[in-house]
């Protein structure tokens, strides 16, 4: 495998408030996708909220985080009005934004981590997640982690993130290019890792950058052909993995491109 150049964290910064000449400021949106006011309102992610709930999503961490974030921002304007339907959606590149659903079930689960047992109200320390994407779940990490590092490994998508984020003025969130299946050893220990691609296994150096007591949640091939969420405790004792649900992501690649 030839070598990688290293990433590094890029910390976002704040950009200038637009002037508003007497009328009320706009929601901040990336330029490509209006701010409408269906979109922009409280009830359209309450009704996504109430769904995920009726769906079996239980944690009042997680449905909080889902209904703190407008996923309609990170869309292109096209796809803008399905922004809230439980289905996934192209971002460019080949890659797709998971349905609401798939994202709050994965970060329940990584709530689940053996060091947070007993303790319900509490956050997860810092968590790396492999595969940016557009950033949407980058930015509902940020309500339940201490901190969040994001690794992704096509240019254009780490830009188009960064774009996405960078109106929301997440300090505690820091995105890298670079290779996910090498993890990001400078973060580590992680609390959790939180995987948006698949691929034969979980790669070593997520289990090795790992913390005991932290949890591991990625999808991966299953023997029956296709892919199914994987969670993987590591304790004082070893690991302890647990198989669960069929489901589809982009497989997991290596390299920066």
């Amino acid at each position: 495998m030839a070598t990688q150049r290293p990433s590094f964290p890029v910390r976002l910064t704040p950009t200038a408030s637009a002037a508003t000449r007497g009328r009320m400021p706009a929601v901040p949106v990336k330029p490509m996708v209006p701010s409408t006011p269906s979109m922009a309102s409280n009830a359209v992610r309450a009704r996504m909220v109430q769904k995920l709930a009726a769906q079996g999503v239980s944690d009042p961490r997680v449905l909080r985080a889902m209904g703190a974030v407008d996923r309609h921002l990170f869309v292109d304007s096209a796809l803008v009005n399905q922004a809230y339907e439980d289905t996934s959606l192209p971002i460019g590149l080949g890659q797709t934004i998971s349905k609401p659903s798939v994202v709050a079930r994965m970060i329940e689960l990584l709530l689940g981590a053996p060091a947070l047992i007993g303790k319900p109200q509490d956050k997860l320390g810092r968590v790396l997640e492999i595969g940016t994407g557009c950033g949407y779940q980058a930015a509902v990490l940020n309500h339940v982690a201490s901190e969040v590092y994001s690794i992704e490994r096509l240019r254009g998508l780490h830009e188009r993130a960064r774009t996405n984020l960078r109106p929301f003025r997440l300090a505690t969130v820091h995105l890298m290019l670079g290779d996910g299946m090498i993890g990001y050893a400078k973060g580590a220990p992680y609390a959790g890792i939180i995987a948006a691609a698949g691929g034969e296994a979980v790669p070593q150096a997520w289990v090795d950058q790992l913390a005991v007591g932290g949890r591991i949640v990625a999808p991966t091939h299953s023997a029956s052909g296709g892919q199914a969420l994987v969670v993987i405790d590591k304790t004082a004792r070893g690991l302890e993995r647990l198989v669960l649900e069929a489901v589809h992501f982009v497989p997991l690649k290596s390299g920066i491109a």
